[in-house]
């Protein structure tokens, strides 16, 4: 009897032991529970100025403390005390948190390195140590963190290699690791969202950064490309690398290019980009499957809606002055992303062009600034127009007039089917009539007011998305057919004119020559 009772006693003790640590976590040796230990640590590591980390290391519970938050087991799972101001150092004894699923430590003055001790933690999820003074490596053991969706350590004084083993967190949805000191080339991370904008001292190089290692001329980073800009060590290119810089930081739309970030070394320039898995238009047009008339019509409106926020919703405006099927990025839905800044022109909404040396590419450079130097956003709407015909056809701008029923220049040749009501020869031959005809003219008009002579006769932007939305194409037409029968009327006028003045200067030459008589 006396047997059973120590039996029994022996096992109430156990229970109310199992219970106790269900209820206020594990205990250490001397009766203490091991995240408050692990809490004051981290206290005590850390300079607390408002003494917002009111906690207390004789207690047994710290799911009642500020900044903390638990499971309904006990366990602690965020700590989070953002903006508070907090200095020192973070403990080590953080690992100490098994449960943890959520740091939460942004906007402070936290020092010193990110714990090694954080890559222990396996629920880990969420990191945000943003915005502090932490130095140092980023630790390899994050890779440990197989849970981690979140990671930003942006706005620190890290240095040294971006680990290659991040490339292992395959939950990893966001990573932030802008505005440091990081040296290296960027792993193929599993990120959706990747910025390492304001680390000048990464390159591209897969064999290590040592400034000077070649880079290669496209670099595929999961979800993000590079661009290489030539000469980026040339005059030129370093003002085309600020340039390309300057304006996608200003324009922010669905339809334009994202930047990602940007490496500098001292001979090399990288831009990242969003990875573009359906290339460009130009190259999409030559590719197999075939883009289907429905989708080209979307990359149309797409690419128009992204010259319109650059033209008329962004404060400077911006002319991007080399609008073509080159530079007209497709994601992977194919929606049209404008891209390639690296000519583009910031002005004044009062002001109506700009003057300078004639960049682009021959075949959609606009009349005007051919001749003159000026460009303005009407500019853009010419090679706008331009690539509306490229969609159609499925050809570059160089490639029309090569066949021997294409006679004289793009638009002549266009107008001149239009007139004739032939405009099937110009769709592309891989459609296979999969097309609506009346669209078919509908864009062909489109694309003939955007490529007027005069650039001041040409649409706007905004109207010319709405033309391709179905509204107010008839009337821009019809007031463009009277101009350019008023124009004919005075061109033929002047010439018989002229013709005149010619007959009656030569009679006079005539009637004088007949009274010199023979000499």
């Amino acid at each position: 009897m006396v047997a059973r009772k120590k039996i029994a006693l022996f096992c109430c003790v156990g229970l109310l032991i199992y219970l106790w640590n269900t209820a206020y976590g594990e205990l250490t040796p001397a009766g203490v529970n091991f995240e408050v230990e692990a809490l004051m640590g981290i206290k005590a590591s850390l300079h607390d100025p408002r003494d917002v980390l009111k906690w207390d290391e004789h207690s047994v519970d710290p799911c009642s403390w500020i900044m903390v938050t638990c499971s309904t087991d006990g366990f602690v799972t965020t700590l989070g005390a953002p903006s508070q101001s907090l200095s020192g150092t973070l403990s080590p004894s953080i690992g100490n948190l098994t449960n943890l699923q959520s740091l939460l430590l942004q906007d402070n003055n936290i020092s010193g390195h990110i714990p090694a001790e954080l890559g222990k933690l396996p629920n880990l999820k969420t990191i945000d140590l943003s915005s502090n003074n932490f130095s140092g490596q980023i630790p390899s053991t994050l890779s440990n963190l197989n849970s981690l969706h979140y990671l930003r350590l942006n706005n620190n004084s890290l240095n040294g290699a971006i680990p290659a083993s991040l490339a292992n967190i395959t939950q990893l949805t966001f990573l932030d690791l802008s505005y440091n000191n990081l040296n290296t080339p960027v792993p193929p991370v599993h990120a959706k969202t990747f910025n390492i904008v304001g680390n000048t001292l990464i390159c591209g190089a897969e064999q290590g950064c040592a400034g000077t290692t070649p880079v290669p001329q496209s670099l595929a980073v999961h979800n993000s490309q590079m661009k290489r800009l030539k000469d980026g060590n040339a005059i030129g290119g370093e003002i085309q690398f600020q340039t390309e810089v300057e304006m996608i930081s200003l324009a922010v739309h669905r339809n334009l290019l994202r930047l990602y970030g940007l490496c500098m070394t001292t001979t090399e320039r990288l831009l990242v980009y969003p990875y573009m898995s359906n290339g460009s238009v130009a190259t999409r047009l030559k590719a197999k499957p075939v883009l289907d008339w429905g989708t080209r019509k979307r990359v149309a409106l797409g690419a128009g809606r992204g010259l319109l926020y650059l033209h008329e919703q962004c404060d400077p405006k911006i002319i991007h002055r080399d609008v073509k099927a080159a530079n007209i990025l497709l994601d992977d839905y194919c929606e049209a992303v404008v891209g390639d800044f690296g000519l583009a022109k910031l002005l004044d909404h009062q002001d109506s062009h700009v003057t300078t040396a004639v960049r682009g590419t021959v075949g959609h450079i606009a009349p005007e600034y051919l001749s003159t130097g000026q460009s303005s956003e009407k500019t853009d709407v010419f090679g706008f127009g331009i690539l509306l015909l490229e969609l159609i056809s499925g050809l570059r701008a160089l490639e029309f007039g090569k066949s021997t029923n294409q006679k004289g220049a793009l638009l002549d040749w266009v107008k001149k089917l239009h007139q004739e009501k032939k405009l099937e020869l110009l769709v592309d031959k891989d459609l296979k009539n999969n097309y609506d005809p009346i669209e078919l003219d509908e864009t062909v008009r489109v694309a003939l007011l955007c490529t007027q002579y005069l650039p001041g006769q040409r649409p706007k932007m905004s109207e010319v998305v709405r033309m391709l939305e179905g509204d107010g194409l008839a009337e821009k037409w019809e007031a463009s057919q009277r101009a350019e029968a008023t124009r004919t009327r005075t061109i033929e006028f002047s010439s018989s004119e002229r013709y005149s003045d010619l007959t009656d200067d030569s009679s006079l030459i005539v009637q004088a020559m007949e009274l010199s008589g023979p000499r």
